[in-house]
């Protein structure tokens, strides 16, 4: 295989694994936004992003809240 060739492979098995389809994003809103909404009250959509950081790929949940759901504990 041609240098060029593995370099265009490479990077397509990179960007391979650094794509989300939007059934993994549905599932991976659906399943932070159960979690977020056990501390938070929340207010509008929850947006999933990701991109490229200087230590690999990262997730960014984004969602706003009206209210922290403060734990208290009964003496």
């Amino acid at each position: 295989m041609k240098e060029p060739e593995r370099k265009r492979l490479a990077r397509m098995l990179e960007q391979d694994k650094a794509e989300m389809n939007d059934a993994s994003r549905r599932a991976a809103i659906a399943d932070f936004k159960r979690v977020a909404e056990e501390y938070f009250e929340t207010d509008g959509g929850f947006l999933l992003t990701t991109r490229q950081g200087k230590q690999g790929r990262e997730a960014i949940f984004t969602f706003r809240i009206t209210r922290v759901k403060n734990f208290t504990t009964l003496k």
